[in-house]
């Protein structure tokens, strides 16, 4: 949706006559390349936020009333609450976010002076696992940051961002999300070490390839999945280990010391949850290296391994991401595939050689339709900045 469509939705639903200015942000989404549960195991991941995202249209108010309007939710109507209220609302629904973030800036700063009127479009898919959710809360930190002035560091931002959901919406999920989508760079990985929150810019050269976005339109609804079950199978694990190895998470242990001491784990299901913690930590770490070297088969190669370990040692893949993939992987020009975000449904991504593209979409939307019942879409995602505010021509 072009953005003068968002600024004159604006003016529709929150009509006034007020000399604020209107302002526009964008908050991107994000995809994690490789190091998939291995955020909340003191591992490394390495995401990158993508030019699909959460729009953000806002005024600041008089008074300190907040109004927020979703082109996604139109149903949902005008959300209106007050900076003295900003207790977790199931009614409101999807300005849980937003108000979350709200809370905990407040509490950070004291006492805000002033509400706002937001409008909101997404074009992220909704469900999709391309962190819809953390764009929505990193937007509204960066919105209400430069709105008031606050001078908020962005880090600062994206661990609110975390807090608004693990503690107001009550998923218990790792930093990555709000750190790609907060510190993002245009055709960079980052690689973040989530022990310590230290990260580095990788280049990503993907000249010649494109990075195609599956999703299997299956909804995952991260709350209510078996997210949860796999950390505290993670966290036992990790005791367990303790017992016979300093270490504060099992991103500290190598292949190699893994090896040498699962035993002590005692239960099949338990040692394959840690396998994969493990190992793909340090998959993350070999496929920097393969970037670094411009060895972006290597790359896909780990990839594809990912996938494997996701479906067999951790088992959050399912039969619509596992179709995906492995079509993924049958087609000419694939460098690599797996599946991305939390799993059970959501997204896959693959690396294509630009000119197999249009025949990759064809024919692995042909087997998952065949296979699965009904249609998967794909998005062809460039790789993007971190949210920031959008410059608007003068006439508004």
């Amino acid at each position: 949706m072009e953005t003068n469509l968002l600024i004159t939705k604006f003016e529709e639903i929150f009509p006034s006559n007020e000399s604020q200015k209107i302002r526009l942000f964008f908050s991107p989404g994000r995809i994690n390349l490789i190091g998939e549960h291995t955020d909340y195991n003191g591992g490394h991941v390495f995401p990158c936020a993508i030019t699909y995202g959460t729009y953000g249209v806002v005024r600041k108010r008089e008074d300190r009333t907040i109004r927020m309007y979703s082109l996604n939710f139109e149903d949902k109507g005008v959300i209106e609450f007050h900076l003295d209220h900003l207790e977790y609302d199931p009614v409101h629904n999807w300005a849980n976010y937003p108000k979350g973030m709200i809370r905990y800036i407040q509490e950070k700063e004291g006492l805000l002076p002033y509400g706002m009127d937001v409008l909101i479009y997404g074009n992220i898919p909704n469900g999709a696992g391309l962190s819809s959710s953390a764009s929505l809360e990193v937007l509204t930190g960066v919105m209400v940051n430069e709105l008031l002035d606050l001078r908020i560091a962005r880090l600062d931002l994206v661990k609110l961002g975390k807090k608004v959901e693990n503690e107001f919406i009550g998923v218990n999920s790792g930093i990555m999300d709000q750190f790609a989508v907060g510190m993002g760079k245009e055709n960079c990985g980052i690689l973040l070490d989530c022990n310590t929150l230290k990260y580095e810019y990788a280049p990503l050269k993907l000249s010649g390839y494109k990075i195609i976005i599956m999703n299997t339109n299956k909804r995952r609804e991260l709350a209510d999945s078996k997210y949860n079950e796999r950390r505290s199978e993670c966290e036992t694990a990790l005791e367990l280990l303790q017992q016979v190895k300093e270490i504060s998470s099992l991103g500290d242990l190598t292949e190699e010391e893994f090896e040498s001491i699962k035993g002590h784990i005692h239960n099949d299901v338990l040692t394959k949850r840690a396998k994969h913690a493990v190992y793909e930590n340090q998959r993350t770490l070999k496929a920097l290296a393969a970037l670094r070297n411009g060895d972006l088969n290597e790359f896909g190669l780990l990839m594809n391994s990912s996938h494997i370990s996701l479906r067999d040692d951790y088992e959050v893949t399912g039969a619509e991401l596992d179709t995906l993939v492995e079509a993924a992987w049958n087609q000419e020009g694939t460098i690599g595939a797996r599946m991305t975000g939390a799993g059970f449904g959501g997204c896959a991504i693959a690396i294509v050689k630009e000119e197999s593209v249009n025949k990759f979409m064809a024919e692995v939307s042909k087997e998952y339709l065949t296979k699965i019942g009904y249609e998967a879409s794909f998005y062809v995602a460039s790789i993007g900045d971190g949210a920031k505010e959008i410059e608007l021509n003068a006439c508004h």
